[in-house]
């Protein structure tokens, strides 16, 4: 059934939508189930377009907006043996249209619209819309931003699954017929935005947005050289790793901000380059060597010079994922050789990023769920911790030697602060401990802890030393971030450290389920947890102890 473009027709949809937006449930839902009931109707979602062009009211144009990218969502993937749900015309009407107007809308409407584009090319770019791109870069000619940002946008959207996409012809050719049309218009857009910042070096409002735009070129080049280098790109190389590394380098105070948790655009652009750098590190090292050590040398001071505030975290993180992705190339070994270099690495880059800062005592306090699944089931991939840690690990794989010895210095030095006034100084041992952790740690499973260590750290002697005291002191409360730390340690390094301490860690470990922290009591659980469940040629001896320790556990805790 077809619904008229009548004015009559956008007066009824106007008052539905108004009322979809009544906090009362009796008006909203019967308006939502009106919607839901029209919306197979031909036309509908012209009425919605038509409705988000020329309402007046702005509240109305954003609900159609949302309305109608959620009809999208909803409706426009034809599946196989069920009734198409839009009718073919309409199909072609949306997709002659959408792209102008999202453009040259609001950008609270463009980024609906934009994802609306996105849904649609996922299913119908190239083969059903071969006319998108073209139309798109159009548009980069226009010299308004605010329209070049609404085409990048919706690019990015509909390219960025190149990242994640299995190589297959289909990819390829799509991906080529993507390159055809847009790697040009891209790098050309790419220096004639350089160029604008430098003209409007001292407009503040005009840099945020060419800084926008420059950060999602940086994405898109991200995802179109993700599969393969392009030739087209291997051609102008010079032309994109000069301006990459001039933007690592360049500090506008205009670009600055005072917000400490929230990255701004500077940050947000330096980052996705290090991402870029990383990329090409790793996939097309030959035809990168010789930008290489311009990047390492830019990269690094921006290590050394960028604070510890929030906001600078995925830069910092992505830096030095970036060091880490180089130092344990083979190519690039020499970079890297010299003792001044690792000792520099390490004291400059990796403890200062190891610490346990104000954020994370407060994560650990008041966000706990967030803090165990970041710590313990590794979605902590944009952490500065995180990050350190693979550096340790990317250096250990040539420089094992070396690397181990300069960081024994760290962990005594640690040690000893800490020794000195415990109560203050808590935090110097839990960066020793985070340390020794990531220095022995080689292979690793969720099943089996650490498979593979570094020999030459005392995996053992640290234990005892500087692990168990923590466990047995009487106070469960007190430390709880060393305490987590050493639980932690635990759950490991179960495969090195010898039974017999296991055994003696066992009704520690129940201790400390009773601790107030969550951290602490969760990582007790889950730190018994694996131990119960370890397998291997001489754990007789922990079975029978798991028997009568299960016993204690019911007793003591389920039936007190």
């Amino acid at each position: 059934m077809a619904m008229e473009l009548s004015d009559a027709n956008l007066q009824t949809l106007t008052e539905y939508l108004k009322k979809t937006l009544d906090p009362d449930p009796t008006i909203r839902r019967p308006a939502e189930k009106f919607l839901e009931s029209v919306e197979g109707n031909q036309n509908y979602p012209l009425l919605l377009l038509t409705l988000l062009e020329k309402s007046q009211d702005n509240v109305i144009k954003v609900c159609a907006s949302v309305t109608f990218k959620n009809y999208i969502k909803r409706n426009w993937r034809i599946v196989e043996d069920e009734p198409n749900k839009i009718c073919e015309a309409d199909r072609v009407a949306i997709k002659a249209n959408i792209v102008h107007l999202m453009l040259s809308s609001p950008e609270q409407i463009q980024k609906q619209l934009s994802d609306a584009i996105s849904i649609i090319g996922r299913e119908d770019f190239p083969q059903k819309w071969p006319d998108l791109l073209t139309e798109m870069v159009n548009r980069f000619q226009s010299g308004d931003f605010h329209v070049i940002n609404g085409v990048l946008r919706t690019a990015h959207s509909l390219f960025k699954r190149y990242r994640h996409e299995f190589k297959s012809n289909e990819l390829w050719t799509e991906i080529k017929l993507v390159l055809d049309a847009f790697a040009l218009p891209l790098t050309n857009l790419f220096k004639a935005t350089i160029e604008l910042c430098s003209t409007h070096a001292n407009d503040a409002s005009a840099l945020r947005i060419l800084f926008s735009s420059l950060i999602l070129i940086s994405k898109l080049f991200y995802s179109l050289n993700f599969q393969d280098l392009p030739e087209f790109f291997e051609d102008n190389m010079e032309t994109w790793m000069n301006n990459f590394h001039t933007l690592l380098t360049l500090d506008n105070k205009l670009l600055q901000t005072d917000d400490e948790e929230e990255a701004g655009l500077l940050e947000l652009l330096k980052s996705q380059i290090c991402d870029n750098a990383a990329l090409y590190a790793q996939k097309y090292d030959e035809e990168f060597q010789r930008y290489l050590p311009r990047f390492v040398t830019a990269i690094w001071n921006l290590l050394v010079t960028t604070g510890q505030e929030v906001k600078y975290d995925l830069l910092v993180s992505n830096a030095i994922q970036f060091l880490a992705s180089v130092c344990e190339r083979p190519h690039y070994k020499n970079l890297f050789e010299d003792q001044n270099t690792l000792t520099s690495i390490c004291e400059k880059v990796i403890v200062p990023n190891m610490e346990f800062r104000a954020a994370d005592e407060e994560a650990f306090e008041d966000n706990s769920e967030e803090y165990i699944r970041r710590d313990l089931e590794g979605s902590d991939i944009d952490t500065r911790r995180r990050a350190a840690c693979d550096l340790v690990r990317g250096l250990c794989k040539f420089f094992e030697g070396p690397v181990t010895g300069i960081f024994s210095g760290y962990v005594n030095s640690m040690l000893q602060e800490y020794a000195k006034n415990p109560s203050v100084n808590w935090k110097h041992k839990d960066a020793a401990i985070y340390l020794v952790t990531s220095l022995a740690s080689k292979a690793q499973t969720q099943k089996h802890g650490i498979t593979q260590a570094n020999e030459l750290v005392n995996l053992t002697e640290f234990f005892v030393n500087h692990i168990l005291p923590d466990l047995k002191s009487a106070n469960v409360n007190e430390f709880p971030v060393l305490k987590a730390d050493g639980i932690k340690y635990i759950m490991i390094f179960r495969n090195q450290v010898p039974k017999e301490h296991l055994l003696v860690s066992i009704p520690l470990l129940i201790n400390h389920l009773q601790a107030e922290s969550i951290v602490v009591h969760t990582y007790a659980a889950h730190a018994l947890e694996r131990l119960f469940t370890m397998r291997g040629p001489n754990n007789a001896t922990l079975t029978q102890a798991n028997l009568t320790l299960i016993t204690i556990c019911l007793k003591q805790y389920v039936y007190p």
